[in-house]
């Protein structure tokens, strides 16, 4: 794959989105491709996150062990752990392959070095997150109104 497929394949996050092309340049030229086979474990539940994985090709199933939520299927230009660009955190959920599957991993170190490179895109970011959590929070709030509406009187 080129630099340049890479570079429009970030940019359609809406995460990385909010990035220039020098910066988007700079994490797909040091991205690190791995290849998965079908079933095999990208990351578990609980380990350490450091590093994002954007899916090139195939899909990641993200299944929270123990859980009634079913599992999440991300497929190409799905950008999982995002918040380990960040933060360190533990994994919520675990990541296996369906199928053959490729992804860029992006650790942490690499988006420390995009800000402190390109400092003026630490805004947009910030900016790209706000709007996020304001729509999952408009979302949340949509979900409790509708949950409300259709409980039975108790």
């Amino acid at each position: 794959m080129s630099l340049d497929a890479d570079v429009r394949r970030l940019a359609s996050t809406p995460l990385l989105g909010a990035l220039d092309r020098g910066a988007l340049r700079l994490i797909a030229f040091s991205g690190e491709r791995l290849s998965l086979a079908d079933g095999e474990l990208l990351f578990r539940q609980g380990d350490a996150a450091d590093a994002a994985y954007q899916v090139v090709a195939g899909a990641l199933v993200l299944d929270i062990e123990g859980s009634t939520i079913p599992p999440f299927v991300a497929g190409p230009d799905a950008l999982v752990g995002e918040a380990a660009l960040f933060a360190a955190l533990e994994r919520p959920s675990s990541a296996r392959a369906r199928g053959a599957t490729q992804v860029m991993k992006i650790p942490r170190a690499i988006m420390r070095r995009v800000l402190e490179e390109f400092p003026e895109e630490a805004a947009r970011l910030r900016a790209a997150m706000a709007r996020a959590l304001g729509d999952f929070g408009a979302a949340l709030e949509a979900s409790r109104r509708r949950a409300r509406a259709t409980a039975p009187d108790v």
